[in-house]
């Protein structure tokens, strides 16, 4: 008995993109704010290229702080939800295509940590999933500009999870 040919690896980055994409179309918030998203592998750092709107204190000049803590909460939901829908996607038992598939999680609470200004140039930030559990999920996310060493800013954040697709009777209607 033969098993069967493994899938294409260029199906399954497709396939992880288009996830990728109909996570963040999901937010407005994020195209506003000039966040992307660079995936290598399961791997997202979070990009948020500067424009001079983010700036809060234009004479030092600096990012302003709802921008940042924008930013990580940005990145702590998109790496939340992303982990959450993962085997699903990589397996193909979910179309992230289909309407009703993705589902982000709601935020509980949220604290951030300025550790220095943000200054005006493009800022990157990695969550790290601490806890995810069915109903509770706890997020770490480290922010820095030039050197990935010297932190502007981090986040604790914990969230609320969505209910399954299964478990709520969605059938992509």
């Amino acid at each position: 008995m033969s098993r069967p040919r493994p899938e294409p690896v260029q199906a399954v980055k497709q396939r992880r993109d288009a996830a990728l994409r109909v996570l963040t179309a999901r937010v407005p918030l994020i195209g506003f704010m000039g966040i992307g998203f660079d995936r290598r592998g399961d791997e997202l750092t979070a990009v948020m290229t500067y424009d001079e709107k983010l700036i809060g204190n234009p004479y030092l000049p600096a990012l302003h702080g709802g921008a940042i803590a924008t930013f990580l909460e940005t990145a702590a939901i998109v790496e939340l939800s992303f982990q959450m829908l993962w085997e699903d996607v990589e397996s193909g038992r979910i179309d992230p295509l289909e309407p009703g598939a993705i589902r982000l999680p709601k935020t509980i609470d949220f604290t951030v940590d300025y550790l220095r200004s943000g200054l005006p140039r493009d800022a990157y930030a990695r969550a790290r999933v601490i806890r995810s559990g069915r109903r509770y999920a706890s997020v770490h996310v480290e922010a820095w500009q030039d050197n990935r060493d010297r932190l502007f800013a981090q986040a604790t954040a914990h969230f609320l999870m969505p209910p399954p697709v299964e478990a709520t009777g969605a059938t992509g209607a």
